[in-house]
């Protein structure tokens, strides 16, 4: 499995552990910051996890921040993730299997390394269901994602059309 991995300042300290986690379940790695304990904004680490996953070079994003949220926040808003914050091991892979999440959040500030490896353990070891009512489900979960972006090119053109 290859995982882009994004953390932001809240979710330095922890990182180094998840990058060993990931090590030994024999996870390939592309880190995308932040990589020093400075002040960073978590939506432009978001993005280049997401771009790696959405793009096809990694299979799965791993997020860490103060909370998980912002960075659940962050990577919802991009086309074809589907992000969840996970901080116990049941959301971590019923995630995976029910709702084909893409890009797991965990808070640094919230759970410590060890929940941290359960946490990574199962999501990095699910998968995604054949059933059908959950290929259904998230088959719908895309149609809202088009919807929304019909909703925002419609906004953003008829924005377009009052500046003239």
């Amino acid at each position: 499995m290859r995982i882009a991995l994004g953390n932001d300042h809240a979710g330095f300290p922890m990182i180094e552990a998840v990058k060993t986690i990931l090590a030994e379940l024999g996870v390939q790695v592309t880190h995308f910051g932040s990589y020093d304990p400075e002040p960073v904004d978590f939506p432009d680490i978001a993005r280049l996890v997401c771009g790696a996953v959405t793009g096809g070079d990694v299979d799965r994003g791993l997020m860490v921040c103060g909370t998980g949220v912002g960075a659940s926040i962050a990577s919802n808003k991009r086309r074809g993730i589907r992000a969840m914050v996970a901080h116990d091991t049941h959301c971590a892979h019923q995630g995976v299997e029910h709702d084909d999440v893409n890009v797991l959040c965990i808070g640094a500030q919230i759970i410590g390394p060890w929940l941290a490896e359960d946490i990574i353990r199962a999501f990095v070891g699910a998968t995604f269901s054949t059933e059908e009512h959950f290929q259904r489900r998230v088959a719908k979960l895309r149609e809202m994602e088009l919807d929304a972006a019909r909703e925002l090119a419609e906004e953003v053109a008829a924005n377009d059309g009052s500046k003239r």
